[in-house]
C-alpha cells in the first residue's frame, strides 16, 4: 500500500508538472499570436490609407551608447560639462633619450 501511495504521488506530481508546462506553452502562443493579429492590423490599416507598412524595431544609437558608457560615472556629471581645456603644458622634446643602458643576459 505505502509503495502505491509514492507511485500515485510521483504520476499526480508528474502530471502537475506537464500541465503546468502547458499552460505556459498555450499563454505564449496567446502572446505570439496577439502580438502577430496586432501587426497584421496595423498593416492592413497602412495599406488601407497608401501608407508604407513600417516595421517594428528598436532603434538604437551605439556612439551614444558607448559615449555614454566612457563619460564620466561620477554622480554630479552631466552633458552640458565641457572637458577643460590645458593652456599652460609644458612641451619637452622626448625624441631624444641619453639614460637608457643596454643589457646583457
Amino acid at each position: 500500500m505505502n509503495n502505491f501511495v509514492k507511485v500515485l504521488a510521483a504520476w499526480v506530481f508528474r502530471l502537475s508538472l506537464l500541465a503546468a508546462a502547458l499552460i505556459f506553452m498555450v499563454g505564449l502562443l496567446f502572446v505570439a499570436a496577439l502580438l502577430l493579429s496586432l501587426w497584421l492590423l496595423r498593416a492592413l490599416w497602412a495599406k488601407l490609407t497608401g501608407q508604407p507598412v513600417q516595421p517594428w524595431v528598436f532603434k538604437m544609437n551605439r556612439a551614444d551608447l558607448w559615449q555614454r558608457a566612457y563619460r564620466g560615472t561620477a554622480p554630479g556629471a552631466s552633458r552640458a560639462q565641457t572637458p577643460v581645456d590645458v593652456i599652460d603644458a609644458e612641451v619637452t622634446d622626448v625624441t631624444d633619450v641619453t639614460d637608457i643602458r643596454e643589457k646583457r643576459p
